[in-house]
């Protein structure tokens, strides 16, 4: 019998898996190729207030709009590239993503001008989308808790090269400009393709039963329709509208104490290194390196939960960054962040993964990659008017609003419920 909370899924997306998954091996290959090609892309822009005045711009007066630029134009191409991985395979348009982002770094590597460094970046966010592309693959090939952990491991692959990446970065800088870093780094895409190569492709998927769909309507109009709810019973924890909102929520509010963290440290506690505030920085994704797949299996059946608790922790921690004046008390707010950070990130990737249920994974994950860049760039766009006004607090406090916004919208619809319930008792 199909019950009333039954997932809504496309009409031409409803599928279901047949033949074999991936093996662990492979989905670990999945996450080292991504691993690999995000390092120049994760490590270099920090560097740009370094890379312009080679080109031309003393004063680097472009490196904000530049920083945003492959953001922009990935969040803009994402969903199209979802849609033609669906159509003309996942495994092809991953590759197509790697060969992508190799061709644009070796134009900016190349580049001697502020315009064709420009046009670089934005074919790095029109051509690439690893990320997307590679949750699909991986979409295509699992469900359920295999496809959960599959992408919170993604997630774990961008966290280790966020904290690794500039690191290294750095340490080249000596021998070889950054400038110049991004034509040798387009050999790890490139890399990665001759790995990725290797996968199988994702198996076949049949659609499922006439029999098992209603007609309804989607978020953005396009009519789609329910399947029945999966052998477990379990409901589906959060519709594409919810995940949507809590990808742009999450982002906006973790981003946005990013770009001038440095400055508040060395406001509040003069003398601090530049050692020790990229420590501070790197703090809460290696909280997540740490604790993500425990955090998974605690909150894999109640991610909702998890959710809430995570916006909680951010705004807790984001609050704590408006108040803090010394070392100690700056780690143990990195830390609670941290705590939401990991929370957030793994509880989305259980929710992405009960919305994969039936959907084509290639347009979902793009869709899910639209809304993140969205919140990433609106987060830059606010943290940099914050900023200008009030000073590098205000980004904190900002975030800090729209976490406890987001902690009630999770909450309160489970209110009704918990009432319902009891009354019926």
């Amino acid at each position: 019998m199909k019950t009333a909370t039954a997932a809504r899924v496309e009409p031409n997306a409803v599928e279901t898996k047949v033949g074999p998954g991936l093996a662990r091996r492979q989905v670990f290959a999945v996450a080292g190729c991504y691993f690999v090609a995000s390092f120049a892309a994760l490590g270099l822009p920090p560097y740009l207030t370094e890379i312009l005045p080679e080109l031309g711009d003393g004063a680097a007066r472009w490196a904000g709009l530049l920083y945003v630029v492959p953001t922009i134009f990935g969040a803009l191409g994402a969903p199209l590239w979802g849609r033609l991985a669906d159509r003309f395979g996942r495994k092809r348009l991953l590759l197509r993503a790697q060969l992508g982002l190799a061709a644009a770094f070796l134009l900016a590597g190349w580049a001697d001008s502020i315009g064709t460094f420009a046009a670089a970046l934005v074919l790095q966010g029109v051509l690439g989308g690893t990320f997307a592309a590679s949750n699909g693959y991986l979409g295509a090939a699992l469900e359920g808790h295999a496809l959960s952990r599959a992408l919170t491991l993604m997630q774990g692959s961008a966290r280790a090269a966020l904290v690794c990446a500039p690191i290294v970065v750095g340490s080249l800088t000596p021998w070889l400009s950054p400038h110049r870093q991004y034509a040798l780094l387009a050999v790890l895409p490139l890399a990665a393709a001759v790995m990725l190569a290797a996968l199988p492709e994702p198996p076949r998927t049949r659609p499922a039963p006439p029999q098992a769909t209603t007609a309804e309507t989607e978020a953005d109009g396009t009519p789609v329709v329910e399947a029945a709810a999966e052998p477990s019973g379990r409901a589906p924890a959060a519709s594409l509208r919810a995940l949507y909102a809590i990808e742009f929520a999450f982002v906006f509010s973790t981003v946005i104490s990013f770009p001038y963290l440095i400055s508040l440290i060395k406001e509040r506690i003069p003398g601090t290194g530049p050692m020790v505030s990229g420590v501070l920085f790197a703090l809460p994704h290696m909280c997540y390196l740490i604790a993500a797949i425990p955090v998974h299996s605690l909150f894999r059946s109640r991610p909702r939960a998890g959710i809430a608790l995570g916006f909680g922790c951010i705004a807790l921690g984001l609050a704590g960054h408006g108040i803090a004046h010394s070392l100690t008390a700056f780690v143990a707010v990195r830390l609670v962040l941290g705590a939401g950070l990991t929370l957030g990130l793994v509880c989305m990737s259980v929710l992405a993964a009960d919305c994969a249920r039936g959907r084509a994974p290639g347009g979902l994950f793009g869709s899910i990659e639209f809304f993140s860049k969205a919140g990433a760039v609106a987060a830059g766009v606010a943290a940099a008017a914050g900023n200008d006004w009030f000073g590098p607090t205000a980004p904190v406090l900002t975030g800090t609003a729209i976490a406890l916004v987001t902690v009630v919208a999770t909450a309160v619809p489970r209110l009704p419920r918990t009432i319902r319930t009891r009354r019926s008792l």
